[in-house]
């Protein structure tokens, strides 16, 4: 059975000697079970840092720059918070129903509310024989659910009650962002891979897109789709701020959002290179086309400013770099150093469209473009994915577990249909849970939006009692 090459990165479930061994290996439980490396053990939790700086404070800057000054504080309570609440869930049942055995769809319960959590269990790699300290995966998983949630955000800042966005996390996380993360990253890990009937067992075992080869390295469905389609359905019901396309409604302070986009830019090194969960070429691998990628796209967006507006902006750089760093993301350890800058590039042009005719198009009034980027950027990064991860194109090709080599005649057309059809799932998936969750937390909070003089006046008064700066 062919799986892919440095499979999705979550999708290493615990299993080194316990779920791969007890459920596919038994006889290979006289052996001495692997011990975490050193290396391996450091790079992972220095990764998870770096992602959870990603959130605090990252993208809490690069969203507060760009509202009006009235409301920089209820987007940095609404990101700390929305962190805090997820990790907690994510600590009683999310990693639970995301990485353990269950169905095509869910996990099951063998690490419900931290059973099993100790410093002595491990999680497979995408090594045979390879595992890291499964508390350390966990807390990495954590760190990506967090930032995926405090994303969406974005989409209807300025105007929604403080309550209906945590009622509406804790129900989007859970019949969303777990699921799909189930679905695109789950599988029993490598050492399942032993014959080719226990190779087809493992792999009927795994997620639903998983099985099917969709190729997602770290979270281009998972996080950013994921997380912009329920964006934008948030910013279709919550409704447009008042005055919007008639009053100017620009950014109260540009520096803080470049400073917040350099702390995602490094922040995402983890995010991507910590995806190989080793400290190898993989990691490696990722970690280049994480620096270049951005590089790429900022070009590319300063470039179409430049020549549509007259005159390239900070705002349009930083915003360019975020969209090669979405772009890549999926494709980050499986296309060459070549494929990266084409992902790059595209990806850059694409959501300059995205958050200009596209979002006009929408008729939507996504307040920080986390569509036109997170959403946007994240297919066409999944979708380049199928192309460069091609061998003759500089990629890593599809690896086979059961021969312990890269598979012969790798096919563009197939693969681009298998990460179609990853993408269509997802954005039905999370569009469907994020609308039946914003309406059940609108009938729970008194309704999604604040009232009309409560917006005038600016959320971080009226909803949190408190300025962003002095009056």
């Amino acid at each position: 059975m062919m799986i892919p090459n440095f499979a999705p990165r979550a999708a290493l479930l615990r299993a080194a000697a316990a779920a791969v061994l007890i459920g596919f290996a038994p006889e290979l439980l006289a052996q001495a079970a692997p011990a975490p490396n050193k290396g391996d053990t450091a790079w992972l939790l220095v990764c998870t840092a770096i992602v959870i700086f990603m959130t605090l404070p990252g993208l809490g800057l690069f969203y507060g720059g760009l509202v009006r000054s009235k409301n920089m504080l209820s987007v940095l309570m609404q990101c700390v918070l929305v962190f805090a609440l997820v990790a907690v869930l994510w600590s009683l049942y999310g990693y639970s129903l995301a990485f353990t055995s269950g169905n095509a769809f869910f996990g099951g319960f063998d690490r419900l509310l931290m059973k099993g959590l100790t410093p002595e269990a491990n999680a497979a790699t995408f090594s045979k024989g390879v595992v890291v300290p499964e508390l350390g995966y966990f807390a990495f998983q954590a760190a990506f659910a967090c930032i995926t949630c405090a994303l969406i955000v974005g989409a209807f800042a300025e105007r929604i009650r403080f309550a209906a966005v945590l009622v509406f996390t804790v129900l989007w996380f859970t019949f969303s962002y777990v699921p799909i993360a189930h679905m695109v990253w789950f599988w029993p890990g490598p050492d399942a891979f032993t014959d080719q009937a226990a190779g087809d067992a493992a792999t009927a075992a795994s997620g639903f897109l998983f099985k099917r080869g969709a190729l997602d390295f770290a979270g281009g469905t998972v996080v950013h789709i994921n997380a912009a389609v329920a964006g934008l359905v948030g910013a279709w019901l919550v409704g447009k701020r008042i005055g919007y396309g008639h009053e100017a409604m620009r950014p109260h302070n540009l520096a803080l959002t470049m400073t917040g986009a350099a702390i995602l830019w490094v922040g995402w090194f983890g995010f991507n290179a910590g995806s190989a969960l080793e400290a190898n070429g993989a990691a490696a691998l990722a970690f280049v086309n994480t620096l270049i990628a951005p590089c790429a796209a900022i070009l590319a967006w300063t470039l179409g400013e430049w020549l549509g507006k007259g005159k390239p902006s900070m705002l349009g750089a930083a915003s360019g770099a975020v969209a090669g760093l979405v772009g890549i993301t999926p494709a980050a350890g499986f296309v060459g150093l070549g494929g990266a800058l084409a992902i790059g590039f595209i990806a850059g042009l694409a959501c300059l469209w995205g958050v200009t005719g596209l979002k006009r198009l929408l008729r939507a009034d996504d307040a920080l473009d986390v569509f036109g980027v997170h959403g946007v950027g994240g297919i066409v990064g999944a979708l380049l994915t199928g192309v460069f991860a091609a061998p003759s194109l500089g990629g890593t090709g599809i690896y086979d577990y059961v021969g312990n080599k890269v598979a012969e005649n790798y096919s563009i057309g197939s693969q681009l249909l298998v990460q179609g059809t990853g993408v269509a799932v997802t954005v039905i998936w999370s569009g469907v849970v994020a609308f039946i969750a914003f309406k059940l937390a609108g009938l729970l909070t008194d309704g999604l939006r604040v009232p009309a003089d409560e917006e005038r006046e600016g959320l971080d008064i009226t909803s949190h009692g408190e300025s962003a700066y002095d009056r």
